[in-house]
């Protein structure tokens, strides 16, 4: 049996730049299914953070892009491997209905009880102590609901609910540029609808209304970043594979 390496905090995290003033930070030692992409915008008056990874190592210690100015956080969802550093930033968003996981995220709500563990990891961040694992809690500062803007001053990004992994999920969208983060309700991965308060039908429903968004890239809650014509493909195979005989949409 191999033995993994450990991996000190200054080298846990990678920032990769992308354009249009976006920036990809991760955590490459977490196995890429596991791996939450924290998606850094910069705007004219403040910065926007798309989720905030496991949490185990500090992000405002370690990633100078996210303290360099004003930010606003935003969760997409509150399952634990994109809110585990949501409690460093005290301008904090999420949508209402998962709110009180935010606040109160305990392990069954935030699926760490089923996939926080040592086989997340290709390097075993030191100190990790599956047993003690817990995201802190972070009371959102404001609720944001379907339709509501988060506005950086140059830049306006919509959100847009998507309910289906989870209640609460949200996807951010900017008209202008038509860039969508679009979280964990699509992503170029296996799209997961049957954890905790995950619901098929509103998955299908969702995906759904999103198809004929006009995206210039998406930029997903897992995997890598994709366009138009990958967008559609794989809601239709998600929505075609939920809709064949013998497969339930409900919850």
């Amino acid at each position: 049996m191999s033995t993994l390496p450990v991996i000190d905090a200054p080298d846990w995290y990678e920032t990769i730049r992308m354009g249009e003033d976006i920036t990809l930070i991760h955590e490459p030692w977490i196995k890429p299914f596991f791996r939450c992409n924290i998606w850094h915008v910069r705007g004219r008056d403040r910065d926007l953070l798309f989720d905030t990874g496991l949490g185990h190592f500090s992000l405002r210690r370690h990633v100078p892009l996210v303290t360099e100015r004003k930010l606003t956080c935003v969760a997409s969802h509150t399952h634990f491997d994109h809110i585990g550093c949501h409690h460093e930033f005290p301008d904090r968003c999420v949508h209402a209905a998962e709110a009180s996981i935010l606040s109160d995220p305990r392990n069954e709500w935030t699926v760490a009880d089923r996939y926080a563990n040592e086989e997340m990891f290709d390097g075993m961040p030191a100190g990790w102590d599956t047993a003690r694992y817990r995201v802190l809690p972070a009371p959102a500062s404001r609720l944001i609901e379907h339709g509501d803007v988060v506005d950086l001053g140059d830049r306006a990004f919509e959100v847009i609910h998507t309910p289906g992994h989870s209640p609460g999920g949200i996807a951010l969208y900017e008209r202008k540029t038509r860039v969508l983060l679009s979280g964990d309700i699509v992503y170029d991965g296996p799209l997961i609808d049957d954890v905790y308060h995950s619901h098929v039908g509103e998955y299908v429903e969702t995906l759904l209304v999103m198809r004929d968004l006009d995206v210039s890239v998406v930029h997903g809650g897992h995997f890598p970043s994709f366009g138009k014509v990958r967008y559609r493909q794989l809601i239709d195979g998600y929505v075609e594979g939920r809709r064949k005989p013998g497969c339930h949409l409900l919850g």
